[in-house]
């Protein structure tokens, strides 16, 4: 059997591990590479293999730093399954196909410059013909149902926890009379979260493949979300002003609606207006409710009440353009949601825009941000930043709800792993930091793992 890491190999970003046995290539993950824009722009479209050289794909989870790439792999030649849990294949139709167009606009975007400077044109990295080809290749597997993927391997997905649809996965690899398990975390999610069910804890694995994205690290105590939400909330009433929200479509969009939902039903939130503006939240909003097999008791318990916890009060989906750009104009007090989650594009960077210069509102920080991306830059307040090419002053307060976070944290995958059961023969560390993935990998030998690799870009192992 043979491991290699191509991607999210000591950062957080691009996930793609290649696992080889009984002479099949089977792909974990085929995420997009998300940072310097210039690196990123290489990297996605320069795959570090042939994609006619891969079996199979499996897939963990559907957010885009996973799932991605998947469209440039079946444009340059992969032909075979990509398996993923129903909501998942959901869930990525409307992100893939939200990928592309992005995708497009960008690249008309510089193309445009590089016309006008006599350069070659960039090409898009894929297009909505190559996202349908891509969801013709999908196969489907409800949670705890095993299926052959390749000879001599067995997938079995587990609920993760972490958005809806995702799962860790057990594969079980049998080569040359010996059999051993592969539990890959993809992203693990975190009990006592709203909405989704807890993460199932999956049998016992031989080999692990675990992220670490939060592996040096505690989340606050979710204890106080909804206080401090707010108190936000109350900032941004008392100062007329606007706290702009950038967040990811899947996930935390439907985690802020649900606890802003609660501060409504008691009667402490007023009438605050609340714009989501991201035509990609809502399909995806609209697919979270089409699922409610992944939801919790408390979220079944709502549903059954007929409550309806992603729209309520005041809350507005913005789905046109010359609403979104009306919004900015807007006196407070307001919210607006929107997209993309580490302000690397989208709508997000308007309202940015049009609100860090003014010291009265609140630019509300609530999922992790990549290195080098403009939400890193946020949160360290490195003003000016740039948007659009062209730089502003960062007066507006940057706050930050770290506690909302759906990966889990240092003490919960060690939690995990404990859970688990027994030693590990040997595991790899990805998903994570170096200051992340190497604090943590000391904790799972501490735990008892018996071998602890962090791979490096590119690296492969034996095993």
């Amino acid at each position: 059997m043979r491991f290699t890491f191509y991607g999210a190999a000591r950062t957080t970003t691009g996930s793609m591990h290649v696992v080889e046995v009984n002479g099949s290539r089977i792909l974990l993950e085929c995420g997009l590479y998300q940072g310097k824009r210039k690196e990123a722009f290489e990297r996605n479209r320069n795959l570090p293999f042939d994609p006619r050289s891969v079996d199979v794909c499996v897939l963990s989870h559907a957010h885009i730093d996973h799932s991605g790439n998947l469209p440039s792999l079946v444009k340059r030649g992969f032909a075979g399954p990509i398996y993923a849990t129903p909501a998942t294949i959901d869930l990525c139709e409307i992100m893939l196909l939200d990928t592309a167009y992005l995708n497009l606009r960008d690249v008309n975007y510089v193309n445009k410059k590089r016309q006008s400077q006599g350069k070659n044109l960039f090409e898009p990295l894929f297009d909505a013909d190559d996202v349908e080809r891509t969801m013709g290749r999908f196969r489907g597997v409800p949670y705890e149902t095993t299926v052959e993927v390749a000879p001599g391997v067995n997938l079995t997905y587990h609920d993760a926890g972490h958005i809806l649809g995702a799962a860790l996965v057990s594969l079980e690899l049998s080569e040359g009379g010996r059999t051993k398990r592969l539990f890959f975390t993809g992203d693990l999610g975190r009990k006592n979260l709203p909405i989704l069910k807890d993460p199932v804890v999956a049998p016992p694995a031989d080999l692990v493949i675990t992220e670490s994205t939060y592996g040096n690290r505690v989340h606050p105590s979710m204890e106080d979300v909804k206080q401090r939400l707010l108190d936000l909330c109350r900032k941004v009433i008392d100062r007329r002003s606007k706290m702009v929200v950038p967040a990811f479509s899947v996930g935390r969009t439907q985690q802020l609606l649900y606890f802003l939902h609660e501060l409504w039903h008691e009667g402490r939130l007023g009438e605050l207006p609340i714009y989501v503006d991201s035509p990609l939240s809502i399909k995806a909003t609209q697919i979270y409710e089409k699922h409610p097999e992944c939801y919790d008791a408390q979220m079944r318990e709502l549903i059954e009440k007929k409550e309806e916890p992603f729209s309520f009060g005041k809350v507005r989906f913005v789905t046109e353009v010359e609403e979104s750009k009306s919004l900015n104009s807007m006196e407070g007090p307001l919210i607006i949601i929107s997209a993309s989650g580490m302000c690397e594009g989208g709508r997000i960077l308007h309202h940015l825009k049009n609100s860090v210069e003014d010291s009265r509102n609140i630019i509300l920080i609530v999922g992790y941000q990549a290195e080098n991306t403009l939400g890193r830059r946020l949160v360290y307040r490195q003003s000016p930043i740039k948007i659009f090419g062209e730089e502003y002053p960062l007066r507006a307060a940057v706050e930050s709800l770290q506690a909302l976070s759906g990966h889990a944290d240092r003490n919960e995958l060690l939690a995990y792993f404990s859970e688990m059961g027994p030693k590990v023969e040997k595991a790899f560390v990805v998903h994570g930091d170096l200051d992340q993935a190497e604090p943590f990998a000391e904790a799972l030998k501490a735990l008892g793992a018996n071998e602890v690799a962090i791979p490096e870009p590119g690296q492969a192992f034996e095993v």
